[in-house]
């Protein structure tokens, strides 16, 4: 028996069939998956809840406004979710099968096809998508319980007809299954592209030079990008007829940022470039530069999660405050207190963009851990050189803090201008005191506080993020690493 053990090791052919889920970043894609379950299924509810509580009002029961604008904020608010959800899997996956490179190609060495190899990740993601919906379900609905309690010992209104039995919840639930699937499947392309003789090799990442040859993947991003910001200046000029320009802008900013995910690899690397040169010239600190230029591709899919949370929240922040300022300017002399109301709506709506934020920081906390497992011949090499384990720790922990800064910088870039395309396809047409005219070209205003919290954010997300892969990055022996696959 022990003979056969030896010669046949157990891999994921012969483990048990669900052994795969203890592979690293498996964990964190569930988690995912259960945040953007969980607040699809949290929205779904709410805007259940506050129907019930506008229909039991005296006042303004009657009216299905502001239950309609509810209702729509929250499938928008959960198809973002559910669009940040499917970038981060996809490019955890993606992180994952570059580290399985070498198994992939044994596998096709002894008969596997490329197909029924990516058909396996894809079941994967598949059953991560299951369990990560049903345990957000579960979140969901005991969240919406415990808020129904608060609601009921603070609200004079009670809604008594209120139910957690809503068919809608369905709906997040089935949709973050299936966009796990589709973002594992997406993720999964390089399997195709896996040789037999690459078992002779590492799993490594693409260099630099054999992603700037995949030329047919750029073509696409480019496609999409032109196309999106195409239709973001089609929405600024209708919008200066009509406010529905914004849903042709909303259209353009889809399309346009899925095409700069789609071409991070060729956006991010030259500001992760200028953002390097910022961490001086010690030999960490050229190390850690290095390191993110060198494989562009998983730079690019741990940045680009950032540059999502970040420009979400800036844009959201920025259309607020420019919607706001237009109200003040056409209000006169109206005190701050008329528009508490605004800015509570505001700050709500925020700290609910803000989930979209927590998805994308799981996703680069995950790929960073990844990351640092699958160079460990790499990182053993340099401590059997001669860095110490702090010049090691500080090297993964620059490169955490290169990743989010370009990130962060290229986030708020972005924000301030899908914000202002936002506000301005909206309001361009807004009639304006004294005379009624359209309101034309609206100023962009730049909160700086919301600003200010997003850079200590990112500030603690590095710090966050470096915890673990630091200390993995010095647990293991140098010879023990030399010896890794």
């Amino acid at each position: 028996m022990s003979a056969v053990a030896t010669v046949v090791p157990e891999t994921r052919a012969t483990a048990p069939r669900l052994a795969w889920l203890r592979d690293r970043g498996m964990g964190a894609s569930i988690l995912v998956a259960a945040l953007s379950a969980a607040f699809g299924v949290l929205l779904v509810e709410v805007t259940a809840y506050i129907g019930a509580v506008l229909q039991a009002d005296p006042f303004i029961g009657d009216s299905e406004t502001l239950a309609f604008v509810v209702a729509l904020l929250s499938v928008l608010l959960t198809a973002v979710a559910m669009y940040v959800a499917a970038i981060v899997t996809a490019n955890t996956f993606s992180t994952i099968i570059a580290g399985r490179t070498r198994q992939i190609a044994l596998m096709r060495l002894i008969g596997a096809t490329a197909r029924s190899q990516r058909a396996e990740v894809g079941r994967q993601g598949l059953i991560v998508g299951i369990i990560g919906a049903g345990l957000g379900l579960l979140a969901g609905l005991l969240v919406t319980v415990a808020g129904a309690q608060i609601g009921a010992m603070l609200l004079d209104n009670d809604p008594s007809g209120f139910s957690l039995a809503q068919p809608f919840i369905a709906l997040p639930v089935i949709g973050v299954a299936l966009t796990t699937w589709a973002a594992a499947w997406a993720g999964s392309r390089r399997v195709l592209t896996v040789t037999p003789l690459q078992a002779l090799g590492g799993s490594v990442e693409r260099a630099h030079d054999e992603v700037a040859g995949r030329q047919g993947r750029h073509i696409g991003a480019w496609v999409l990008l032109i196309a999106g910001v195409a239709l973001l200046a089609a929405g600024v000029v209708i919008g200066l007829i009509t406010p529905l320009g914004v849903v042709v802008a909303f259209l353009g900013g889809l399309l346009s940022f899925t095409g700069l995910a789609l071409g991070a690899v060729l956006f991010m690397p030259p500001v992760l470039r200028l953002v390097g040169k910022m961490f001086g010239s010690s030999a960490t600190a050229r190390l850690a530069a290095e390191n993110a230029l060198r494989y562009p591709e998983r730079s690019s899919r741990m940045a680009i999660g950032v540059v999502m949370g970040v420009t979400l929240v800036t844009m959201f922040a920025v259309a607020l405050e420019s919607a706001k300022r237009l109200m003040m300017n056409q209000s006169g002399d109206v005190p701050e207190e008329f528009f508490a109301p605004f800015d509570a709506f505001a700050a709500i709506m925020m700290l609910l963009v803000a989930v979209s934020a927590v998805i994308a920081a799981v996703g680069l906390v995950n790929l960073l851990t990844i990351g640092v497992v699958q160079r460990r011949r790499e990182l053993g090499l340099l401590r059997s050189i001669g860095l110490s384990n702090r010049q090691v720790r500080r090297m993964v922990l620059l490169e955490a803090t290169h990743i989010t800064v370009a990130a962060t910088l290229t986030g708020l870039v972005l924000g301030v201008a899908y914000g202002w395309i936002a506000a301005q396809s909206l309001l361009g047409s807004v009639p304006t005191l004294p005379d009624f005219t359209p309101a034309g070209l609206v100023a962009p205003q730049i909160p700086w506080v919301p600003v200010a919290i997003i850079v200590a954010a990112t500030a603690v997300l590095t710090l966050v993020a470096a915890a673990t892969p630091t200390r993995l990055a010095t647990r293991v022996a140098p010879v023990e690493a030399l010896a890794a696959d």
